[in-house]
């Protein structure tokens, strides 16, 4: 996600369906060079209108972004800052939802070379009323790459893995704030990779010491993880993904930072997919020297 969302685990389901290109077969964040890291970029369905969106995707795979964390809108959420809950609230007004947001997947997806699209759904608000079997190949007919569940009641973990059983997922864990059974649990789980949330608050903010005291976390996670490791929570210059690369991360996940540079367009006229485009150019890392981390 552009920023973890809810307490527990969040569960992605890589899909690959009809409507997905061979190229992208294989891990997320794996068509990296080695040492640069991965960059997965959060954004409502609907925010901007799904017409410029289909631009804006197009435009974002031709630049080598690796990962679209589109989020299907709902109102409400507790953990999102004031810049995310405007943007959904802005796609709610447009009656985007679960079934206007597969349809707008399956009509981008097969166009697409390398960019994944990792969908983020809200139990409550999308999916309480459609059988979780049912949500894996509806997600998995549109193309799309990774289905993340917001809000999943713990009572029905149980039957969402047993649903998803044969599909690689991504463990959620808190720097921190997570035990060291939940960070081993989320390093032995994860089969698409692990998402480490860089601190508890709402999304939009960053930990007050930076990034480097998250090499410890990493380094832990690392040990016993055969996924990728994946950081989000407050990132928005070259110089927070440099940091978070140097704790040993494999990718870096923005989304409040971006989907200011949708509003301010928005608001201001101009080129929402210009805008965006180079604010995903001014992400990119220069060299990183990786750190080796702390146990």
């Amino acid at each position: 996600m552009g920023d973890a969302r809810g307490s527990g685990p969040e569960v992605a389901v890589f899909a690959g369906g009809a409507g997905a290109s061979a190229s992208l077969v294989g891990p997320f964040f794996g068509q990296r060079p080695a040492g640069v890291p991965g960059l997965a970029l959060f954004l409502n369905a609907g925010d901007p209108p799904l017409d410029v969106l289909a631009d804006l995707v197009v435009m974002l795979d031709e630049s080598g972004v690796d990962c679209l964390e589109l989020a299907v809108p709902f109102p409400g959420s507790v953990t999102d800052g004031p810049t995310v809950r405007a943007s959904a609230d802005r796609a709610l007004a447009q009656g985007v939802d679960l079934d206007a947001t597969l349809a707008f997947i399956a009509r981008v997806r097969p166009s697409l070379r390398r960019l994944r699209i990792a969908l983020l759904v809200d139990w409550s608000h999308s999916l309480k009323r459609r059988p979780l079997s049912t949500v894996a190949d509806e997600v998995a007919a549109a193309g799309v790459d990774g289905l993340l569940v917001h809000g999943l009641p713990p009572r029905l973990r149980a039957e969402y893995y047993q649903a998803t059983h044969a599909l690689p997922i991504v463990t959620t864990c808190y720097h921190r704030v997570s035990s060291p059974e939940v960070l081993a649990e989320a390093a032995a789980k994860a089969t698409a990779y692990v998402y480490l949330v860089a601190h508890y608050g709402r999304s939009g903010s960053a930990p007050a010491a930076g990034y480097a005291e998250l090499a410890g976390t990493v380094a832990r996670l690392r040990a016993t993880a055969s996924a990728p490791i994946a950081v989000g929570f407050g990132v928005r210059t070259r110089d927070d993904v440099e940091a978070i690369h140097r704790c040993g991360a494999d990718a870096v996940i923005v989304g409040s930072a971006g989907v200011a540079v949708v509003e301010s367009a928005l608001a201001r006229g101009r080129d929402v997919v210009a805008d965006f485009g180079g604010f995903a150019r001014s992400l990119r890392p220069s060299t990183i020297t990786l750190s080796t981390g702390s146990t």
